[in-house]
């Protein structure tokens, strides 16, 4: 794991994208919080496609940004290389691609780009990233699992991540690909966390001060089990169904919000669903 980040320090915002980005005020409110001419640095490294760094590349520049740059790290020794940390160091804003998660920490984990990325995040840069790219900002990350609405023991597998978020989970294509129930059963393993099912073509803006605004056209699912009073995963078997009593849950669409500091949802679209309702 990285190690923490300095006190007092202020954090950049962080913005989980669910996948499947086609709305462009998304990716236009990214670019306007790296400032004025940014330089993005993107890293297509969850993607096993060649040619994804340059089709961001494309699409940053589509919205006017002249500074976009690709650093395809592929290899462990390509977290090394002097020229792409120096970009990386230069950089206004972090874009992380889709494909799997783990790629990502295999390769860029515990490097010096790793760990650069993390300093800088909470030393102010803004992070995006889209599917595994946003899986992978979480400390304790879903690096896979089973789909459907229901805990089951052994249906999740959790993995290290990049700790760019040490108090969320946070899932992606959620309600595309029916994932509430391994998010359940991530946070079943222990209830202190909290859960961020971000949908399809969907973003979270986290802001420094752990204020959620969500932009899209769908939603984002927050999952809190900080009340919870029971959980049976430590008595389930493989493939069990878990019991979790008291587990509050939150839909939040576009102009909704969520306050992570107090855990209190925010904003006239905002519906709390009950852990039995069958839409959840």
């Amino acid at each position: 794991m990285p190690s923490p980040h300095t006190p007092g320090a202020r954090k950049g915002w962080l913005i989980p994208i669910g996948g499947k980005l086609t709305d462009a005020s998304i990716l236009a409110r990214f670019i306007d919080l790296c400032g004025r001419n940014p330089v993005i640095a993107i890293i297509p490294t969850a993607s096993e496609e060649s040619d994804m760094g340059a089709w961001y590349e494309k699409q940053f520049a589509n919205h006017g940004v002249k500074y976009a740059r690709s650093l395809n790290f592929q290899r462990r020794s390509d977290c090394d290389d002097r020229d792409w940390l120096s970009q990386l160091a230069d950089a206004d804003g972090v874009f992380m691609t889709g494909g799997n998660q783990l790629r990502l920490t295999t390769i860029i984990g515990g490097t010096p780009a790793g760990q650069l990325l993390h300093d800088r995040f909470y030393a102010g840069m803004p992070v995006a990233g889209t599917s595994a790219g946003a899986a992978v900002m979480s400390a304790h990350m879903i690096a896979g699992g089973d789909e459907g609405p229901s805990p089951r023991a052994g249906m999740v597998t959790i993995a290290p991540g990049f700790g760019l978020t040490r108090d969320i989970v946070i899932d992606q294509h959620f309600r595309q690909r029916d994932r509430l129930g391994r998010l359940l059963t991530a946070l079943s393993y222990n209830p202190a966390l909290l859960g961020m099912g971000v949908d399809e073509d969907t973003a979270a803006f986290i802001s420094p001060d752990d204020e959620i605004d969500v932009m899209g056209s769908s939603a984002v699912t927050i999952v809190d089990t900080g009340s919870v009073a029971f959980s049976s995963m430590h008595d389930a078997e493989p493939h069990d169904p878990v019991t979790l009593l008291g587990v509050r849950m939150h839909q939040l669409a576009e102009g909704a919000g969520f306050d992570l500091r107090t855990r209190t949802p925010r904003g006239a679209n905002v519906v709390t669903l009950s852990a039995s309702d069958p839409s959840a």
